[in-house]
């Protein structure tokens, strides 16, 4: 409770004794929130303090420099003692120390205003600013206040908190501005950074990432304020990886330790035939299925968030802003697509990038979300969930016999992944990249039930990630390896048959594509990395295709 918020029913009950103090709060609040300083009429209106009491209390104020008179207008504003104690007070701040050199660095290299926050009871404060040099920087004074729930930096803050802690955050939002903040969250969990309009301020943009503490909850956020028309989305998305870049090290500097390093590329060599058919630019590139019905490439950014369809025919690539993140997008029998969401499965109208939601097994669970998704030869849809930042093994692989029924399968995961079918329908394969691990299982077609669990293939984690898969008509599995620079194909043995070297670190996904399903098409990723990982990967994010001898299988329909 703030001082503002007293009256005088209830300052003797909740501050036996301390009435006088509490009323002088009250006056130096009045004067933190006012835009001009006061007339003691106005402060009278304000407080109620009898005229007596408040004269009695401006006096002392003003001989101790807590507010500053101006006798030629009859006027009180805030005084210098206020600098003396914030300068005492920010000194004491381990972060703010910690954080100091990194702000000046941002600020300089990127031209805009770099601040930091700290997470102050229900609100984020500002606790250390420093102005780009660019003469239309944005200028953010030291001290101010945001509700944690609605302020896109608060929303970063509470991304790297525990549920539980978050929702506290929460619970005095309405429904609709819960549902906003959640999304808001779910997305800055999986990028890693908050990109949001200010709400204050029209055309203004703020881009944060949190800083974690050493017990793993965010202490705080690297914050970068600054005019939409100077930061376009692609240059928001870079500070976005700079900022992270820069709360790493500063993580380093109060005891904690996070890595978003990739691998380091295994060599030059770039597979003959491989050429990039899209530079997208993809934050995250996935989920990429032929549609036999249009002839393209449905695929998704997972984070941007957006659906698209590219035509190999034209070259065209045809893309769609979606309300919340998307992790696959499936063709349906009938036409039409279907999606997994944050929110479980969905119908999607790709022209108006509208998802409506149909089935969330997982509604109990808002610090999940679904990801990677394919159907069998039946028309049961197939898809894994996991947590949102990856962190904890709360995944569960379900299987959708319709829009109306799920199933859990099976559970554990901390990373659900790529998943597919041998051509004879009796191996299903799943991936767990947190574990390095595809599984697989004896599948029964008619059923759709699975048994027998068993690794097929472990990577260490320099050898990359197994990430999306897809199984070719000979029974070959083609696995892209995140953090690993290729595409790997394995024959049913588990033996290593081929390897694609990419020029890219982080492929995401893979599927066969063309009228004779011998286009083997690629999709990557950029999330989290740094501008000089970017540099010599100019490519991540984009598509690409590959021509080979061995056909894929036929992408079936979702069976609604």
């Amino acid at each position: 409770m703030r001082p503002a918020e007293l009256n005088n029913d209830n300052i003797a009950g909740l501050f036996p004794g301390a009435g006088t103090l509490v009323k002088g709060l009250q006056i130096i609040e009045l004067f933190a929130e006012a835009d001009s300083p006061k007339t003691s009429a106005e402060l009278m209106k304000a407080t109620g303090v009898p005229k007596a009491t408040l004269y009695r209390l401006l006096a002392a104020l003003v001989e101790f420099r807590y507010l500053h008179h101006d006798p030629r207008l009859s006027t009180y504003s805030l005084g210098p003692r206020f600098i003396e104690l914030a300068r005492r007070s920010l000194s004491g701040f381990d972060l703010r120390s910690a954080a100091e050199q990194e702000l000046v660095r941002l600020a300089t290299e990127i031209g805009e205003t770099a601040s930091l926050v700290a997470l102050d009871g229900d609100s984020v404060i500002y606790i250390d600013t420093r102005r780009g040099p660019h003469p239309l920087a944005v200028g953010i004074e030291i001290g101010r206040r945001a509700l944690a729930a609605s302020a896109a930096s608060g929303q970063a803050i509470l991304a790297g908190l525990p549920p539980h802690e978050a929702n506290v955050h929460l619970a005095a939002l309405s429904d609709e501005e819960k549902a906003h903040a959640l999304s808001a969250m779910a997305m800055s969990r999986v990028r890693g950074y908050t990109i949001a309009q200010s709400r204050s301020i029209r055309g203004v943009v703020i881009i944060a990432a949190p800083v974690l503490g050493g017990g793993g909850g965010a202490k705080g956020a690297l914050v970068v304020t600054a005019l939409e028309d100077r930061v376009p989305p692609e240059k928001q998305h870079t500070i976005g990886r700079d900022l992270m870049e820069a709360a790493r090290r500063i993580t380093g500097n109060i005891g904690a330790a996070v890595s978003i390093t990739p691998n380091p590329r295994r060599s030059a060599h770039i597979e003959e035939g491989l050429v990039c058919v899209l530079a997208a630019g993809a934050i995250v590139g996935e989920g990429p299925v032929w549609n036999r019905r249009t002839a393209t490439l449905d695929w998704v950014d997972v984070l941007a968030p957006s659906v698209h369809a590219y035509d190999p025919a034209t070259g065209r690539n045809t893309g769609r802003q979606a309300p919340r993140l998307v992790s696959a997008v499936l063709p349906a029998e009938g036409g039409g697509h279907v999606a997994m969401t944050q929110q479980g499965l969905e119908a999607l109208d790709f022209s108006a990038g509208m998802l409506t939601p149909l089935l969330d097994p997982e509604a109990h669970l808002p610090g999940n979300r679904f990801n990677d998704a394919k159907c069998d030869r039946r028309g049961r849809l197939w898809s894994g969930s996991m947590s949102l930042d990856a962190s904890m093994p709360t995944g569960s692989l379900y299987r959708f016999n319709d829009a109306r029924s799920a199933k859990a399968m099976d559970g554990g995961f901390q990373v659900s992944n790529g998943l597919d079918w041998s051509p004879d329908d009796r191996t299903f394969y799943f991936t767990d990249s947190a574990l390095g691990t595809v599984f697989a299982y004896d599948f029964d077609i008619e059923s759709g039930e699975i048994s027998n669990r068993r690794p097929f293939l472990r990577f260490a984690p320099d050898a990359g990630r197994p990430d999306g898969l897809s199984v070719d008509s000979e029974g070959y599995v083609w696995i892209a390896l995140w953090d690993g620079w290729r595409v790997a194909r394995y024959a049913p043995d588990g033996r290593l048959d081929r390897e694609v070297d990419l020029p890219v670190p982080r492929p995401s996904s893979c599927c066969f594509g063309g009228p004779d399903l011998k286009t083997l098409y690629i999709t990557s990723a950029r999330v989290r990395l740094s501008g000089k990982a970017l540099e010599e990967a100019p490519l991540s994010g984009g598509i690409f295709s590959l021509a080979v001898d061995t056909p894929g299988q036929p992408a079936t329909e979702f069976s609604r």
